[in-house]
């Protein structure tokens, strides 16, 4: 399976509540992670037994060394588009309230940092080998090679609008959307997407089909005790089902499953574990 799009590092703050503009407060505990959607999305793949590429932009920054850590530690085979970038990667400052596991996030992502020389690249066996593909748009050149190096399925992580999108929807199958997601008209369907679902939180996930299919999948009731990456974590968890599961209610399914568990657990990672082994074949 093969990852692409944005690696950040998040250093995630849990806090009692929530600080307001000014106040300071003391934190109840400190994790350091790879961060991302298409990072924590690999980082699902692999924990639920996939061979995970993540494909991405780190560079030789020493905090890009904790990215790569985290990465290896947790089965994901990086492949660095610019590893001899002098610039940090991409920090993302979060807090994450204890008591119900909200969380606020402070980013820069994928702003300023391009490669175009660097997508050449595409043609290479872990394109053209996967047996799903995810994106995440973050790298606008990345994500369209990628999508036009596959004959794989395509799952887009469709967060909010990007320009590349009008490009990149005609090669997408799966189009993945947050609530918040608006795209311009035509829709997605008229766009060529086969497939389009949209999350909504803890409410039901809503799926349609070109051809005319519909429905919508429960989400199970937990108790959510940190909801950072539970959206990532989602959509790693519905590109394995795009290879596991035959049918659209089945997979969608298996997403909220794997999403509910991450949001039970607290931490960055704690979640890993629970999920590993998950498999429905």
């Amino acid at each position: 399976m093969l990852l692409a799009g944005l690696c950040t590092v998040d250093v995630v703050q849990r806090v009692d509540e929530l600080p307001a503009p000014g106040e300071k407060v003391q934190s109840l505990r400190v994790d350091v992670a790879a961060g991302g959607p298409a990072t924590n999305a690999a980082v699902t793949a692999a924990a639920l037994g996939a061979e995970a590429t993540l494909l991405t932009v780190l560079g030789a920054h020493p905090l890009a060394a904790l990215a790569r850590a985290d990465l290896e530690s947790h089965g994901v085979h990086l492949i660095d588009l610019a590893p001899s970038l002098p610039d940090p990667p991409p920090v993302s400052a979060v807090a994450v309230r204890d008591h119900d596991g909200e969380r606020t996030v402070v980013s820069r992502n994928a702003q300023d940092r391009t490669f175009l020389e660097k997508v050449p690249f595409f043609g290479a066996d872990e394109v053209r080998g996967a047996d799903v593909v995810l994106l995440d748009g973050h790298y606008p050149e990345l994500a369209l090679a990628v999508a036009r190096g596959t004959k794989a399925p395509v799952v887009l992580d469709a967060g909010s609008w990007k320009p590349v999108l009008d490009e990149l929807l005609p090669l997408v199958d799966v189009a993945a959307c947050s609530a918040h997601f608006k795209a311009p008209e035509p829709g997605l369907h008229a766009r060529g997407v086969p497939t389009v679902i949209t999350t909504a939180g803890p409410g039901p996930v809503r799926w349609s089909t070109a051809d005319g299919g519909s429905g919508e999948v429960p989400v199970p009731a937990v108790e959510a005790r940190d909801t950072l990456g539970a959206g990532d974590v989602w959509h790693g968890a519905l590109a394995v089902a795009v290879a596991r599961e035959r049918t659209v209610p089945d997979r969608i399914r298996f997403a909220n499953e794997v999403a509910a568990e991450r949001v039970r657990q607290v931490g960055p990672r704690s979640w890993t574990t629970a999920i590993a082994g998950r498999n429905r074949t």
